[in-house]
């Protein structure tokens, strides 16, 4: 999901699955985000529901039923209500999936005691290479 870009709410629930996950690594299932949200508000909130909201098929859940997604996820409610917080909160989200990434984590955790000339000089390498790696690209 780029900035740039405005996403359905479908896109925007997907990557809440895609992102935020269970503490050993897997997607939370659709029973029990529903099962979550249907305690939290006392309304019929069904994983099948769920999966129609995910994908696109349905595109109209009432407030409380974004809310109860939002506290699920543990995202602002405006992660479905304000292009802008929307945007903020998806870069975090993106943040958030690259740092389960063990290589960058890793990465990222050696790099905190760098000075700021030593994270310049990491940022020129990671760019040098990320350039290098997308004409490779091009040209196979």
């Amino acid at each position: 999901m780029t900035e740039d870009r405005a996403t359905t709410l479908a896109d925007r629930i997907d990557r809440l699955f895609q992102v935020v996950r269970r503490p050993n690594g897997e997607q939370h299932s659709h029973e029990e985000v529903a099962r979550s949200c249907r305690e939290t508000t006392g309304e019929s909130f069904s994983a099948a529901y769920l999966w129609q909201l995910r994908t696109g098929r349905r595109d109209n859940p009432t407030k409380r039923h974004l809310e109860a997604l939002a506290g699920f996820f543990q995202v602002p409610p405006a992660y479905f209500f304000d292009d802008e917080q929307g945007r903020v909160i998806a870069g975090e989200l993106e943040l958030l999936g690259a740092l389960r990434n063990s290589a960058v984590r890793d990465l990222a955790l050696r790099a905190v005691t760098l000075s700021e000339e030593g994270l310049g000089t990491v940022a020129d390498i990671v760019e040098a290479i990320g350039r290098r790696e997308a004409q490779r690209g091009k040209g196979d």
